[in-house]
């Protein structure tokens, strides 16, 4: 019969009360919302009186998990970037280069003398003087192939060795191709978020689509220009032993070197080795700072392994120039006067305060591998994102009134009780997503207005099966049990087809898809656990109150 034992009672509308506490502060969202910022904020950079007022806008001992509001409600920005893989193909490439070079070295009286070419990008080609060396000089070179580490590598090299009159061409394997691009995507999925999360943004999207392209969405930034600057510079710092200095742009740099321009002195260029001593990867921090004549600067501090590659170059070398290399310009070339075995510097460049300050933070979250070349970019208004919440208030405003009067109006007081275990239906998905954080979009707002119409679905089961029960002249608490006991077959199935749904739009979506998915599958469940126990406990606490013998359903 109609028994609910006191201590589901108790889980149940612990449960209900549970959601509406995580719900309540979207209530408040903007006070919340600068409570978080403010708390991030101390705990980041120290309390001040103005983030204290702020965080003292909500109380500490409340919840204060949000619903985050995504592109399209809060505005922000969208870019599509294409990752230039082809550069690192070159420096992979020029980084081989020595040990080639070495092992040719060690064959001078088979092959002669040996000079590298000008090559295409992922591959490496050096004449030889004596060509009937080449079986000799292909199967050194062979012997420093290394296998893929990849599932989809296994069993092939990192390198092909062929040969072209007198030419050896070394080229990366479609495999070792595959690979690296898969590194580098990843790499620069990894960067460019850590980058957007050191301004503190909220919930950015990022995530790679095709082969080389990333989708980066950032809500709540002011413009597409401004998340350029932030990602767009690829950082990418190292130092380089400085072969000579010349003001001719076209200068012919020799093989292994390149040329490069200066940034502090107009019109100078510098011819430097092309593989650096050390690079920005060594980096362990990076922070704004100022030097002994207050002129902004950025200090540096290497890992071990940096600092003691940094520390036996400058051991050899005193008295030479180095080159501070910053994407592809010289920041300084300043002389080695001792050996530096510290594994920390500083970088100075005629910085203003910002500049040195963003300069931080890129070589703190570490350099892009590759250049971004951005195919796509839209800033969407704030304007825009409040037209799409006041048309989703509506349409959810809209949906709930008309399913809460057509229950009333089908079932009467049953009808009351089903709308009374919506709205704690509603309240538990809002609860749920800030709970897990998750982000709010368009498409989410329409999972919501569909839960609110599938939520019923279970309670007109129950119903129906009920006023078929009442039709075989069972008393009403009778005819109540069998109505839930009949129905909970066809409430599972029913709903168990729909999360499968949703679970698949989750894992084979993105984007906005993921949203309606997350909303939907969330949705389900508590639509399940309120019409299977809140509603039921709300029909049997009536049945004990007021103990009637008949019923209209």
């Amino acid at each position: 019969m109609l028994n609910i034992p006191l201590w589901k009672r108790i889980v149940i509308w612990g449960v209900c009360a549970l959601g509406l506490i995580l719900a309540a502060p979207n209530l408040f969202y903007s006070r919340v919302e600068g409570h978080n910022d403010a708390v991030r904020a101390i705990e980041n950079n120290g309390a001040t009186e103005t983030l204290r007022a702020q965080a003292a806008a909500w109380p500490g001992w409340l919840p204060s998990g949000l619903v985050n509001l995504g592109l399209d409600l809060r505005g922000g920005a969208h870019l599509l970037a294409e990752v230039q893989v082809e550069d690192v193909y070159a420096r992979r490439m020029t980084a081989l280069w020595p040990e080639v070079r070495d092992a040719l070295r060690d064959l001078r009286d088979q092959v002669g003398t040996i000079r590298r070419q000008d090559a295409p990008p992922g591959e490496l080609r050096v004449r030889i003087s004596r060509p009937d060396g080449m079986g000799a000089a292909m199967q050194a070179v062979r012997q420093l192939a290394q296998p893929v580490t990849t599932l989809t590598g296994v069993g092939s090299n990192d390198i092909e060795v062929s040969a072209e009159g007198d030419e050896l061409i070394v080229r990366l394997s479609a495999a070792e191709r595959q690979a690296v691009t898969d590194r580098t995507l990843q790499q620069a999925l990894e960067i460019v978020r850590r980058r957007i999360d050191e301004v503190g943004t909220r919930e950015p999207t990022i995530m790679r689509q095709g082969d080389d392209r990333i989708l980066i969405q950032v809500p709540g930034i002011g413009s597409a220009e401004e998340l350029k600057t932030l990602i767009g510079t690829t950082a990418r710092l190292t130092f380089h032993p400085v072969v000579s200095r010349t003001t001719n742009a076209d200068q012919n740099p020799g093989p292994g070197n390149i040329i490069l321009p200066s940034m502090e002195e107009q019109g100078v260029y510098y011819i430097i080795e092309e593989a650096p001593v050390v690079s920005g990867e060594d980096l362990t921090d990076a922070q704004p700072a100022f030097d002994q004549n207050g002129q902004p600067v950025v200090t540096f501090r290497f890992d071990p392994a940096g600092a003691r590659a940094f520390g036996d170059y400058t051991v050899e070398n005193v008295g030479s120039p180095f080159a501070i290399v910053l994407d592809d310009e010289v920041v300084s070339a300043p002389v080695i006067r001792e050996a530096i075995r510290t594994g920390s510097g500083q970088i100075s460049g005629n910085f203003t305060v910002e500049e040195s300050t963003n300069l931080a933070i890129l070589l703190r979250a570490g350099a892009l591998p590759a250049e971004l070349t951005f195919l796509e970019e839209r800033t969407i208004g704030p304007q825009l994102g409040a037209d799409s919440i006041a048309a989703g208030k509506l349409a959810t405003y809209v949906a709930g009134i008309a399913v809460l009067a057509f229950m009333v109006a089908s079932y009467g007081w049953f009808g009351v009780i089903a709308n009374v275990a919506l709205v704690l239906n509603v309240a538990l998905l809002i609860g749920l997503l800030s709970l897990i954080g998750a982000t709010l979009t368009l498409p989410g707002i329409a999972g919501i207005v569909l839960t609110i119409g599938m939520a019923v679905d279970a309670n007109v089961l129950v119903f129906e099966r009920i006023r078929e029960e009442m039709r075989t002249a069972k008393g009403p608490a009778r005819a109540i049990d069998l109505g839930y006991e009949k129905a909970l077959s066809a409430i599972i199935d029913g709903n168990i087809t729909t999360l499968l749904t949703a679970t698949i739009l989750f894992m084979m979506g993105a984007g906005p898809v993921r949203g309606f998915a997350v909303t939907l599958g969330l949705g389900i469940l508590t639509s399940v656990f309120t019409a299977i126990f809140v509603t039921r406990l709300l029909i049997v606490m009536w049945m004990e109150r007021r103990r009637p013998r008949a019923i209209e359903v």
